[in-house]
């Protein structure tokens, strides 16, 4: 049975896509995959500099739930991804994106799980330091998880895992190129916020439009009742707990 959407939802999301498109966050940057669709975004991460992953573009596709922030949403890359915590299907594993519930075999504590207080901004920002510093205790892929141990503890020595993602970045660099997108290579290049000025295809965003009789609603006043059982849930944009733990 699908979530209901309710308004909550709708308010903390167009809040926090309002916000990513005044102030931009280096490494990565974010639009509508429906205009008429806050539920659903398409990522485009760029490789950090002076890692194994610079010069890539790796786009993807977020999907919030109904009842969001309070379940977390999923990621699923399109650009073919070869880490250990990435699924062959292109699904993220990372803690930040597991519910809060108490699973001891799973390794994670329930601080490293989703909270309300989460934001793209801080899920995007781990999913970037998690390229560079994945998890291989539960790893999603456990050929690139003993790959990438390989070359880890032969420092660099064993090539194979850094062949792999070298140049499945260089081919997303090439996309980006056919996208007209230029992709940072330097850290002063990447680090610059710059605003993504909307295009002819891509218009932008009137948020007004999601306050309509269009959506399936629960009531504002259930949104609010639910609201305050969750400290700090109303400030969508400002939260800065990140976690750590993948998979």
């Amino acid at each position: 049975m699908a979530t209901v959407r309710t308004s909550s939802a709708l308010r903390a999301l167009a809040v926090e896509y309002k916000s990513l498109q005044e102030e931009p966050v280096e490494g990565f940057c974010v639009k509508l995959v429906s205009d008429d669709n806050l539920f659903e975004w398409e990522v485009a991460i760029f490789g950090p500099p002076d890692t194994l992953y610079m010069g890539g573009y790796f786009k993807a596709r977020m999907k919030f739930p109904g009842d969001y922030p309070y379940s977390p949403p999923s990621i699923r890359f399109l650009t073919k991804v070869w880490h250990p915590n990435v699924y062959e299907n292109g699904d993220l594993c990372i803690s930040i994106l597991h519910p809060p519930v108490d699973d001891p075999q799973s390794g994670e504590l329930p601080c490293e799980r989703w909270n309300p207080t989460q934001n793209v901004r801080t899920i995007l920002l781990s999913v970037i330091s998690l390229l560079n510093e994945p998890n291989t205790f539960s790893p999603a892929n456990v050929d690139a998880s003993v790959m990438y141990r390989r070359w880890r503890d032969s420092k660099g020595r064993d090539k194979e895992y850094e062949n792999i993602i070298r140049r499945q970045a260089a081919a997303a660099r090439a996309e980006a190129e056919k996208d007209g997108i230029t992709v940072p290579l330097t850290l002063e290049d990447y680090c610059i916020k710059t605003r993504v000025k909307p295009t002819a295809a891509e218009p932008s965003v009137d948020m007004t439009d999601f306050y309509d009789d269009d959506y399936d609603l629960e009531d504002d006043d259930d949104d609010d009742d639910n609201e305050d059982d969750i400290s700090g849930g109303s400030d969508y944009a400002d939260g800065d707990d990140s976690g750590n733990g993948e998979s």
